[in-house]
């Protein structure tokens, strides 16, 4: 059965005020279309170590996420040259960053 979903740009307030209640704070790098848009998020953790997620669907209509970037952290260039990749195949396309320090997603976010 497929989930509701949540326009876009509401799901990205919300993650950014769940995710800031747990002492993480995010910020938007790149304003997407409200009602569909598809999202990245960079994640910041230790020692510049960075990770790059992107929200999927399971064959059953769920949300999930994978790591763009490969299981390894990887650095600022990676994650620039990935995001801008996607950015010219989507200019629709959310670009999310959170501070987390272990590189785990700081909302609620099913890993495939």
């Amino acid at each position: 059965m497929e989930e509701a979903r949540l326009k876009t740009g509401i799901w990205v307030k919300a993650m950014l005020r769940q995710a800031g209640q747990k002492g993480n704070p995010g910020m938007v790098l790149h304003h997407g279309d409200d009602d569909a848009g598809g999202v990245l998020v960079v994640l910041l953790g230790r020692g510049g170590q960075m990770s790059v997620l992107a929200r999927t669907r399971t064959p059953d209509g769920r949300q999930a996420w994978f790591r763009a970037t490969g299981d390894a952290a990887v650095d600022q260039a990676s994650v620039d040259a990935y995001v801008t990749r996607q950015m010219e195949r989507d200019p629709d396309l959310w670009v999310l960053e959170f501070e987390t320090p272990d590189l785990t997603p700081p909302f609620e976010a099913k890993l495939i």
